[in-house]
């Protein structure tokens, strides 16, 4: 290579470089610290964790939550989320193995259900819990076994290599792990408003589990207060966990259990709420109404 041409080398590596200094000046001003959420969720037990993404997740959170819906112990919860783990990556897929769709590609020529319904994750959820029941036996079998006896899976071992994992989330979702099990970066949300995060609510763990109530609101944040039923603290810890897990669909900037607590900014640690919460202290982005132009 001539001197001229190494020279012109040598600008253009400087020329992206100093681009590339710019733009990361740029989201430094724009984002500090943080710069870009991962979009990412750890539940932890102790020393044990466990990183999904936030979609993921999420769908780990409705899956734990339609087990509890139902009346079912924690290790269905269990068993739902390393199948699905096994079966789609927790991702409510639209294709799969054949006919296979949704979270536990279930098919509709095996009766599963029209494409739809399998598609619709509470459907799938509770048809997949349902089929679970109807096991003879199945809170007393290992976990994989139990779900091969549902899934019919041509790999029928799969399922025990997600077995860490799942007791994992399962745990923390249905609230054995702790005050605050899971932890989430991520972005904020479009914004929400009371009436529609108790919707959720309800909808995930049925009418009556919870009691949502307004303690504050503004322009600028929603103050939730949930009350599990009964005051149920092992209620409390799997809806904080929920909540947090939830979070970047539901518009969540913070979760406060107690002393403990999520804040979508700072992460774990202790949250400042404006005032006493009887149950599950819950600050969400409320939907901008500003006029355009």
């Amino acid at each position: 290579m001539t001197r001229r041409r190494r020279t012109v080398a040598a600008l253009a590596v400087l020329a992206v470089a100093s681009g590339a200094a710019i733009y990361g000046i740029h989201l430094w001003g724009q984002y500090g610290e943080r710069i870009l959420p991962s979009e990412r969720c750890t539940a932890t037990l102790g020393e044990d964790a466990n990183t999904l993404s936030a979609e993921q997740a999420g769908n780990a959170a409705l899956i734990a939550a339609a087990s509890a819906r139902l009346g079912l112990p924690a290790r269905a919860a269990t068993i739902g989320i390393a199948t699905a783990m096994q079966e789609s990556s927790l991702i409510n897929i639209d294709y799969g193995d054949r006919d296979s769709l949704g979270l536990f590609q279930q098919r509709p020529s095996q009766g599963w259900g029209t494409e739809d319904e399998i598609l619709d994750p509470y459907y799938s959820s509770d048809t997949f819990f349902a089929a679970l029941a109807r096991v003879e036996g199945w809170e007393d079998m290992e976990v994989t076994v139990a779900a091969q006896t549902v899934q019919r899976s041509a790999f029928p071992d799969a399922y025990a290599r997600r077995e860490p994992g799942a007791r994992l989330w399962a745990s923390a979702l249905r609230g054995y792990s702790g005050a605050a099990a899971v932890t989430c970066d991520v972005g904020e949300g479009d914004g929400t408003t009371a009436q529609e995060f108790a919707a959720r609510v309800d909808r995930d763990f049925g009418e009556g589990r919870y009691e949502v109530s307004v303690l504050s609101a503004t322009s600028e944040a929603i103050w939730l207060d949930v009350v599990p039923a009964g005051s149920d603290q092992v209620l409390a810890a799997s809806f904080a966990s929920w909540a947090v897990a939830v979070a970047a669909d539901e518009s969540i900037e913070a979760v406060a259990n107690g002393d403990a607590g999520w804040d979508r900014e700072q992460g774990a640690g202790v949250i400042d709420v404006p005032q006493p919460a009887a149950g599950i202290a819950v600050r969400l982005t409320p939907v901008d109404l500003t006029p355009e132009g």
